[in-house]
């Protein structure tokens, strides 16, 4: 081997030597320098507790009104038009808080959004409707076509808020019996219901956010609150499904007559997987009559081509041969 080939074989060797180095060496320190993706959102859910005990003192200094006054240009205009009167909405908190939104904030911005957008609708379509003359339109359909608009308008705040909550308790009823599991042995091997709750959220932060969400806030509340009761009960309150429902239930027999949790939590456990499974089995059931649609305006088109389509070229080639 001549020098040549020896020195170029050296000089592969050492590139590939280093590479493997540089590999080696990210993957033992990369996870060092990775941000956690949840640390943000479950922090501002973990503090919860100090968030809620500096507003209640908040709330007893003050003097003139035990209710803190909240600054802005949206709370001023929902008061100064009394939105609240005006477009009142029957549980619009417990609808806000089942589709994650907490706070005072997103009530306001409700009202300010079922105000604007009416008014935005219907001037655009008095604009592209009557103003511009629609051809093939009378004036009364062009009415009828914006006071559709404004009605749209009016319903759409409600609207996006029940499909955020849809979407919400869709991300946390699959994992919900699995975090029943991890919370009964948790209550089993000796834990109080704080720290159950607690270590379950921990655990269950990577499969639904939304859950950790609400364990870690019902850990707040557990801690805050005089008493349990009411926990449990805004767990169920914030989450409208009847298996959480029933576990919320359960936990507030099990803590007013003492009965054993690790039995309840047990059952519903068992329940919950049971629902599960039959709404599982109540999609399967339904596939096939959503599928007779689509089967045929695409399947049976594309089939019938592919059979009749060589027969149609042999009856052609015979006739053009005669």
């Amino acid at each position: 081997m001549n020098p040549e080939s020896l020195a170029m074989i050296q000089s592969v060797s050492s590139v590939i030597v280093a590479l493997l180095v540089v590999a080696t060496l990210y993957t033992l320190f990369a996870p060092m320098f990775e941000g956690d993706k949840l640390k943000k959102r479950m922090s501002s859910v973990a503090d919860a507790r100090e968030t809620l005990r500096q507003d209640r003192m908040t709330q007893l200094n003050a003097k003139r009104d035990l209710r803190p006054e909240t600054k802005g240009i949206i709370k001023r205009l929902v008061d100064s038009l009394s939105l609240e009167r005006l477009l009142e909405a029957s549980n619009l908190r417990d609808k806000l808080s089942q589709a994650g939104l907490r706070g005072e904030r997103p009530i306001y911005l409700f009202y300010v959004f079922r105000l604007a957008l009416p008014v935005v609708f219907f001037f655009l379509g008095f604009i592209f409707l009557i103003g511009l003359n629609t051809p093939g339109w009378d004036m009364l359909q062009r009415i009828f076509a914006t006071v559709v608009l404004v009605a749209f308008g009016y319903y759409l705040p409600p609207i996006y808020v029940t499909n955020m909550a849809k979407k919400r308790l869709a991300a946390i009823v699959p994992v919900f019996p699995d975090a029943l599991d991890l919370l009964l042995i948790c209550v089993e091997s000796g834990m109080s219901v704080e720290l159950a709750f607690a270590k379950v959220s921990s655990e269950m932060a990577e499969n639904s956010v939304e859950l950790a969400e609400e364990f870690s806030l019902t850990t707040a509340e557990l801690s805050y609150l005089q008493g349990r009761r009411q926990a449990f009960e805004n767990l169920a309150r914030r989450n409208n499904h009847p298996g959480i429902r029933a576990v919320s239930t359960a936990l507030i027999q099990a803590e007013r007559y003492g009965t054993p949790l690790g039995e309840s939590l047990r059952t519903m456990a068992t329940e919950n997987r049971q629902m599960r499974v039959m709404q599982a089995e109540k999609k399967a059931a339904s596939l096939p009559a959503k599928l007779t649609v689509p089967m045929i305006l695409f399947f049976l088109p594309v089939l019938f081509i592919v059979i009749l389509t060589p027969a149609a070229m042999r009856i052609g080639g015979a006739l053009g041969e005669q």
